[in-house]
């Protein structure tokens, strides 16, 4: 119970803190989701060996930690849970790719262990950086500056819907399994013979949970778009924002000290 109710903490704890009133909460969300989408595009640009223009780019998650104050701790816990994909995709890179591209300390680093630590820091980046922007702005003014971007509605509102099912399929995870180790006091964990039900009973629930919730919509004129009572005001200091951002990248992806880093490493 204690896993579940730790998973509903952290689904919500994002939205909990967008509300905070930090300089980077008070920016324009397009404004925010135009810099981060460039931003992941730039770290993914990067060639396989480039390690060290790829950790020059880690500067523009670190700023923004600060500057929304949100604590590391509650950052690196959700960026821990996307890592096993993350290197599932490169972990055989050391094995087929074992030329020596460098030394360091002695020791011959093969291509293989250069571009499989590559692929780790560029993941851990775009993570990072989309959290940052979930936290600082919240999924629902995300969505309306994808619709503000002219994004697919569907595209937007599947977006909006999955992020907000996770948490009712959470909440009903918890109910069932409070209901279960009631009838079974003691136990420890699920018997593997009522697995199959209780999966049953939970795709269930949260099914006739969101028919309910999708009637909801409907009653309240729900069309299949998604919107927003107010619109967002764009003021002079998320345009300068805009502007430090995008030469901030360009300068660490064309500079010399990137080509350097890239050397060194």
């Amino acid at each position: 119970m204690s896993n579940i109710t730790g998973a509903l903490y952290k689904i919500r704890y994002l939205d909990e803190f967008s509300r905070k009133k930090t300089l980077m909460h008070r920016l324009s969300p397009t404004i925010k989701l135009i810099v981060t989408l460039i931003y992941i595009l730039l770290v993914v640009s990067f060639g396989k060996y480039q390690l060290g223009g790829v950790i020059a780019m880690s500067a523009y998650p670190l700023i923004m930690l600060s500057l929304a104050e949100m604590p590391a701790k509650e950052l690196i816990k959700r960026v821990v849970v996307a890592m096993p994909f993350v290197m599932g995709v490169g972990i055989f890179n050391p094995v087929f790719d074992r030329d020596i591209m460098t030394y360091f300390l002695g020791i011959g680093i093969s291509g293989g262990w250069i571009s499989f630590l590559t692929l780790i820091v560029k993941g851990v980046l775009t993570v990072s950086s989309a959290i940052i922007l979930v936290g600082t702005t919240g999924i629902e003014n995300i969505a309306h500056s994808m619709r503000i971007l002219k994004m697919p509605k569907i595209f937007v509102v599947l977006i909006l819907l999955t992020y907000r099912y996770i948490s009712v399929l959470m909440e009903e995870a918890a109910s069932i399994w409070t209901a279960y180790k009631l009838r079974a006091p003691g136990q420890k964990g699920i018997r593997h013979d009522v697995w199959g039900p209780l999966l049953g009973q939970l795709l269930l629930r949260t099914y006739d949970r969101g028919i309910r919730v999708y009637d909801a919509m409907i009653l309240r004129g729900f069309d299949g778009d998604f919107r927003m009572g107010t619109a967002f005001v764009t003021g002079i200091g998320s345009y300068l924002f805009l502007l430090i951002a995008l030469a901030g990248f360009l300068i660490i992806r064309l500079s010399v000290i990137t080509m350097i880093l890239d050397l060194l490493i």
